[in-house]
């Protein structure tokens, strides 16, 4: 008894002295908030006007860009921004304080200007470092800026972090994942993409193969009220709910300066120009250019998900709508993920589907490329059952020359696949911010579109059988006939290269992942 309550004082003085290091601010638990809701549809805008000659030649069907160029994607949120008239609800799992989230707050800075309502909803896990940029952007009287399932303080120190986490774990383990922007009520930007630069090829270390959508149609609508639900619901809470002094007119000006000396900067990069040069080669949201037009649902799980005192939360759930989607599938079923984790349910799903006829494609990330090394512990207990069952596995190289560190710490270097995407019968397209693990299954909560659109889907083939050439993934193979060891297969300057284990990782990431396998994490995922 002695041995346990000396544990439990180190345990609570660990409590007291994370709670003091980040408890400069703390959140106000009865604080009140305004709720509010989507504004109706610009339609006497130019947008507006544009969408809605659009939408009548295709009655009761959603257009849809499919955005593969990073610069494409971050371009089109920059000018849909400067197109806004009225409203901009945006909702990210991160908004990050750097090069690109600096360039779109400053976007949504000058839309505020012009008397826009900007509506900004982050995920607290990661808001740490942007939280006096997001604190000063509140400051303007047309933008608030709301937590998702924050921090009990404002600024969370590591073992403030840490504290809490183990103070709170079932509530604070439980992340709001969705992405969507949507402006004027008219077009919708949902997809994979966080605003940051590892999303917009824009990091230096870190850049991420994604896939977004832009939409326009009744689609729109139950885009915007998806975030509704999200706004006002009991786990959203403004930066203002932090007790303590919050940024004043000053922060916001001071603020624009920056904004404006960093955007200067980023017009003048390397990558500025690179934008400039590949723009031309699709569209994005202010130039002219094709839609797929199709019927299409969005799906959202409900906020409701992350309470953790719900025995069950099917019914709040997307997963089933878009297991409904692939139990269709008679000729193939293309599945992209980088968080690729099946589970032994997930595996006998998958091979069922082989031995009635159906071919299963599936990319992710390799040991080389991923950022998450648990998560590819979790997804090598899977990988021959897999295989043996007739599922086709591809998984993304890394950058040429680039290996990940031994312990990434969800930190990636060189290219990685960040995109979710599922393809059914050449017809039927999901894209969205669900990862094929558990956490995203029973733990985040998550988005997307279900869109049945053949051209789409040709769309989407397109960009899986460019990103699993040999040049670019391994071909995940057994060596014999009736199976035997698992082999990769690349090609190098045309010329084929087989390996017998996960290639281009070191010694030192080997033994992290092998020694992850014995951890009973995988719910985690």
């Amino acid at each position: 008894m002695k041995v346990i309550a000396r544990h439990t004082g180190v345990i609570a003085t660990m409590v007291i002295i994370g709670l003091l290091l980040g408890a400069c601010s703390t959140l106000r638990t009865d604080y009140v908030k305004q709720p509010s809701k989507a504004l109706p549809p610009a339609t006497a805008t130019p947008s507006g006007r544009y969408i809605r000659a659009e939408a009548n030649q295709h009655v009761d069907e959603s257009g849809f860009r499919l955005l593969t160029l990073s610069n494409n994607a971050l371009m089109s949120r920059v000018a849909l921004a400067d197109h806004a008239q009225h409203s901009i609800d945006l909702q990210y799992y991160i908004f990050n304080n750097d090069a690109t989230g600096r360039l779109v707050a400053q976007h949504l800075l000058a839309a505020a200007d012009r008397g826009v309502r900007v509506r900004l909803l982050v995920d607290d896990i990661s808001a740490t470092n942007a939280i006096d940029m997001l604190d000063a952007l509140d400051a303007h009287p047309n933008i608030e800026v709301r937590l998702f399932n924050p921090f009990h303080t404002r600024k969370p120190s590591p073992l403030s972090k840490a504290t809490q986490f183990l103070l709170d774990a079932h509530r604070l383990n439980r992340r709001m994942h969705n992405k969507s922007y949507i402006v004027d009520g008219n077009v919708a930007i949902v997809g994979g993409r966080n605003i940051g630069d590892a999303y917009f090829d824009a990091s230096n270390d870190t850049n991420f193969r994604d896939l977004d959508l832009i939409a326009i149609g009744p689609v729109v609508k139950q885009a915007s009220h998806a975030f509704d639900e999200y706004w006002n619901c009991d786990a959203a809470l403004p930066v203002q709910a932090f007790q303590g002094k919050h940024a004043s007119h000053y922060d916001l000006a001071q603020l624009r300066v920056d904004l404006g000396r960093d955007a200067r900067k980023f017009a003048q990069s390397d990558y500025a120009q690179a934008t400039l040069d590949k723009l031309p080669n699709g569209p994005s949201g202010d130039r002219p250019g094709a839609w797929f037009w199709g019927s299409a649902t969005l799906v959202a799980d409900q906020p409701a998900k992350i309470d953790a005192s719900k025995e069950e939360t099917r019914a709040l759930r997307i997963g089933p709508r878009v297991k409904s989607m692939t139990d269709q599938a008679k000729q193939d079923v293309l599945l992209i993920s980088p968080y690729f984790i099946p589970g032994d349910d997930g595996t006998q799903y998958f091979t069922d589907m082989v031995s009635r006829g159906v071919a299963v494609k599936v990319l992710t990330n390799s040991l080389a490329s991923t950022d998450e090394a648990a998560v590819h512990a979790g997804y090598s207990r899977y990988r021959r059952a897999l295989l043996e069952g007739g599922v086709q596995l591809y998984e993304l190289r890394p950058a040429a020359g680039v290996e990940q560190p031994a312990t990434s710490k969800g930190t990636s270097s060189g290219v990685g696949l960040h995109a979710k995407a599922i393809v059914v019968d050449g017809q039927l397209v999901f894209i969205g911010s669900m990862n094929m693990d558990q956490r995203s299954k029973l733990l985040n909560t998550e988005m997307g579109l279900i869109v049945d659109c053949p051209a789409l889907a040709v769309a989407v083939t397109n960009f899986f059988d460019t990103a699993i050439q040999p040049a670019s993934a391994y071909h995940v193979t057994l060596s014999g006939p009736h199976g035997g060891r698992m082999q990769w297969q690349d090609s190098e300057n045309g010329k084929l290269a087989t390996y017998h284990r996960d290639p281009e990782a070191s010694t030192k990431r080997r033994l992290e992942v092998y020694l992850l396998r014995f951890m009973p994490i995988e719910g985690m995922l």
